[in-house]
């Protein structure tokens, strides 16, 4: 390829002006500077030949991302599943707990109610048996002395102005004194106890005879009745 070069640009330097020597001169040194050239770009060629352009593939970053976020998405999920599922057992184990207790308590007050029932139940029957244990001894102590029958008359003191009360009997103070205690036994088994406190016109006269106070109210509609009537004590 130089060679052809070189012909040529002689030619070009035959045809100019002959009697112009440095036309002739510069081309050659054209022609010669081109050739140099030419050889240097063929051995830089030669020495470093066209590299191909290549490509790698790489770790795309974004795409990485990406997954590194939706794996951080699935990891707070599940913990937060796993947090839900925790509160709630925690929650169902303390209504079992709350249910566990009120039953405890209502169990317990139950049991109270009936122990206080059973003891308010005992202490009656103590108290009954205390009282009918009292009466027995009472009346197992109790001496009379019977006076006889006796006629049995009735007064209310109160329609006479009398200030003595219903529990007092007049009587023969011969034969009662004042202040004795008196048991008066009807025929139907009716028992009264009155103590002697006064006495009346009737005495002197009638001393088998006792004037019984009582409201008009409960006076026997027979008027007169007959008892028997002891001492006590």
């Amino acid at each position: 390829m130089a060679s052809n070069h070189s012909q040529k640009v002689e030619a070009i330097a035959d045809h100019a002006d002959a009697d112009n020597d440095s036309s002739h001169v510069n081309a050659k040194s054209i022609v010669l500077s081109n050739e140099a050239k030419v050889e240097q770009a063929n051995a830089h060629s030669l020495i470093n030949p066209k590299k191909e352009i290549t490509f790698t593939v790489g770790t795309n970053d974004i795409a990485e991302a990406a997954h590194q976020i939706a794996d951080q998405k699935a990891a707070a999920a599940k913990a937060a599943e796993e947090q839900a599922a925790a509160e709630q057992a925690a929650a169902e184990q303390a209504a079992a707990e709350q249910a566990a207790a009120e039953q405890a308590a209502a169990e317990k007050a139950q049991q109270e109610a009936q122990q206080a029932a059973q003891n308010a139940a005992a202490a009656s029957a103590a108290s009954a048996a205390s009282a009918s244990s009292s009466a027995a001894t009472t009346a197992s102590t109790e001496t009379t002395t019977n006076k006889g029958t006796f006629k049995l008359s009735f007064y209310d003191p109160s329609v006479l102005g009398s200030g003595l009360g219903y529990g007092g009997v007049a009587a023969n103070l011969s034969v009662f004194p004042k202040g004795t205690r008196l048991k008066i036994t009807l025929s139907d088994g009716t028992v009264w106890y009155r103590t002697v406190n006064d006495t009346g016109s009737f005495a002197a006269g009638n001393p088998n005879q006792l004037d019984v106070a009582m409201p008009n109210s409960q006076i026997p509609s027979a008027g007169v009745l007959t008892a028997t009537v002891e001492v006590v004590g």
